[in-house]
């Protein structure tokens, strides 16, 4: 040949040199291809022909760069690809073959439409421009009125056109068949082979894997293999024509799409996958609504406790200090302990009190309550007005006036008929009181009682007509702000030890210390109701990991058919990942909305409640990391599957 003819020969497209391909090892290795060479150049049709077992399909999975010689060269295009990593060789898949299989792999949950555009996804085609070429390609093999039709509609024959369309989707420089007509009747096999010919005419370099003499005569050039070595090459053409610059059409881009395009798509590919199997999605999904709607309502329900006990206490008030007397060192309060205390810096009132049990009776009504006698100031120290009528005044307590104030309920047991009490006289423990006024309602202490259920008297009545006894059961300490509390308290101490000749028969209790007290008791409660939802949102991910398990079992080969497509591991990965986290988001969503709903709705029958923003997004944050820390391994696995070994799953 002429070095003008020589530079005239196009250089071949692939190009194998004593390629070997083993698998397993030591003894139980089995040798399927032994030092197998190879050319074939741009424009052929090729057919390689085999019996079962002679290597064929495993020399079709080299050249296709679905699996990697164990020994030997392989280059495409003059490039040296048997050592490219499995993302390269992804990339290559990608741009430069179209497969079409004797099984058709096909998305059994996919549109015809939709299954021609896998290969363009992975090129980052834009949705539009890969749909409207997967239409296209469609329209030529004659399925235009077929593109929405899924495998299970469509015919044998129809199936493999679609298989082809989505091999010719990103140009298919070189398109590998293997056993085409294996599955079809004759007249779609003849079909199928005719339009791999016309195929062929128009510049796409086609390699048939058949056993079928029949079929190989379609191509010009045929290669026998037998026991893993080629043992006949007929139609070798001794000189080769340069092939016209017309080739076929590349889609999407050269390298591969940026990170938001392959999230936007995984997401609509998990989208339409989880639509697909919607009773398996809901059941993957109760789970997560149950674990973070429990969050979100026991959340809800613990904070509103919370704040309903806390609103109670600091009803209280925060500023002030209770005195007591300690009984088991028989310590004695006494009036002028208070007066004293009275005069000590910061101090705005020192309130006594004797508590005690009477009973009221009006008619034929007896209602036996609580007695507070008391002073002016109680109704200061405890931020409690009255409702009608008047307190107790200071000459009230200083002539021992048989006056009385009730509290609503109290009032309301007495009076059920809604008169007003105010001027009215009642017998307490049979002593006639004049009542001179109701309070306001107070409403429930934090430990459940009803302080509406009171009556108040004067310090000097009650312990000399009712009690029989002047000391005091405690003072309540009103300091003039809540920044004197601990000063006060250290100040209270001293006084009263002194005046009691260095005893400590008495004890402080700072109402700000109780609120704090009974604060860190409630988060604690709280953090327990939320420990056990979060078990529960445990749960539900440990089932989102299982469903995401069997899944991958059962779409093994649609894994292998996207990596066949062009699919890197990472988009495997994102895929199945993003499936999962896409599963737990909405699951997320719907159980924030149950856990108000709940919330709200035991607030309507009276359970306190309190919904806040924190809970919520702790709740959906904790769903998301759910989605991706259970979903990270399923996925994980799906990538590391072998193609070879997807595309023959049962």
């Amino acid at each position: 040949m002429s070095r003008a003819a020589q530079a005239q020969t196009p250089a071949p497209v692939i190009e194998l040199e004593d390629v070997t391909r083993t698998y397993g090892a030591g003894a139980g290795a089995v040798e399927v291809l032994r030092g197998v060479s190879l050319r074939i150049w741009p424009g052929e049709l090729v057919a390689i022909m085999g019996a079962s077992g002679s290597g064929k399909s495993t020399l079709m999975n080299i050249l296709g760069c679905l699996d990697r010689p164990t020994s030997g060269r392989y280059r495409f295009a003059g490039e040296e690809v048997s050592k490219l990593d499995p993302d390269r060789r992804a990339l290559l898949r990608r741009h430069a073959f179209g497969f079409i299989f004797q099984q058709y792999h096909l998305l059994p949950t996919a549109t015809a439409a939709e299954n021609v555009e896998v290969p363009a996804i992975y090129a980052g085609a834009p949705h539009r421009e890969r749909l409207g070429r997967a239409r296209h390609l469609l329209a030529q093999l004659g399925l235009g009125d077929r593109l929405e039709h899924r495998p299970s509609e469509l015919s044998g024959g129809q199936q493999q056109r679609v298989s082809i369309a989505r091999a010719l989707m990103n140009g298919g420089q070189v398109i590998l068949a293997d056993e085409p007509t294996g599955a079809l009747d004759s007249r779609s096999g003849q079909e199928v082979m005719a339009l791999l010919g016309e195929l062929n005419a128009q510049g796409h370099t086609v390699v048939v894997i058949t056993h079928d003499p029949e079929v190989a005569r379609h191509a010009r050039r045929r290669i026998q293999i037998a026991d893993g070595v080629i043992v006949a090459d007929e139609g070798l053409p001794s000189s080769l024509e340069p092939q016209p610059a017309t080739g076929p059409r590349q889609v999407g881009a050269a390298g591969s799409p940026g990170a938001a395009f392959d999230l936007a798509e995984a997401i609509r590919m998990a989208t339409r996958s989880l639509r697909v199997n919607l009773f398996r999605t809901l059941l993957t999904l109760l789970g997560i609504v149950i674990g973070v709607g429990s969050v979100v309502a026991m959340l809800a329900l613990g904070d509103g406790a919370e704040r309903d006990v806390l609103g109670r206490i600091e009803a209280l008030g925060t500023n002030l200090l209770v005195v007591r007397p300690d009984r088991s060192a028989r310590g004695v309060l006494s009036p002028d302990d208070a007066a004293e205390i009275a005069r000590l810096p910061h101090v705005a009132s020192a309130v006594p009190q004797i508590n005690g049990t009477a009973t009221l009776r009006l008619g034929a009504i007896d209602h036996e309550t609580s007695v507070v006698a008391t002073t002016a100031n109680y109704p200061r120290a405890r931020d409690w007005p009255v409702g009608s009528g008047v307190f107790l005044a200071g000459e009230d307590v200083e002539r021992y006036a048989t006056v009385v104030v009730l509290g609503r309920t109290a009032a309301g047991v007495l009076f059920p008929d809604g008169p007003d009490p105010v001027g009215r006289y009642v017998l307490v423990n049979n002593v006639p009181f004049q009542v001179i006024g109701v309070m306001a309602a107070k409403g429930a202490s934090p430990w459940g009682d009803d302080l509406d259920d009171a009556a108040f008297v004067p310090l000097t009545t009650g312990g000399l007509r009712l009690f029989g006894a002047r000391s005091l059961r405690s003072i309540t300490v009103e300091a003039d702000s809540a920044a004197h509390v601990a000063v006060i308290e250290a100040a209270v101490g001293d006084l009263l030890q002194a005046r009691h000749r260095g005893a400590r028969d008495f004890y402080i209790r700072n109402m700000a210390s109780y609120l704090e007290t009974q604060a860190e008791t409630r988060r604690t409660f709280t953090l327990l109701l939320g420990s056990i939802a979060a078990i529960s949102l445990l749960v539900g991910g440990i089932g989102v990991m299982n469903i995401m398990l069997v899944s991958i079992t059962e779409r093994t080969r649609e894994i292998g058919i996207r990596m066949a497509s062009g699919a890197r591991a990472s988009n495997v990965r994102l895929q199945f990942l993003t499936e999962a986290v896409v599963v737990c988001t909405v699951g997320g969503l719907v159980g924030v909305a149950g856990g108000l709903g709940a919330a709200l709705l035991a607030g309507r029958l009276g359970t306190p409640a309190m919904v806040t923003l924190p809970p919520i997004l702790l709740a959906f944050g904790c769903a998301f990391a759910t989605g991706v820390v259970f979903g990270f391994m399923p996925a994980h696995k799906a990538a590391r599957l072998d193609p070879v070994a997807a595309l023959a799953a049962d």
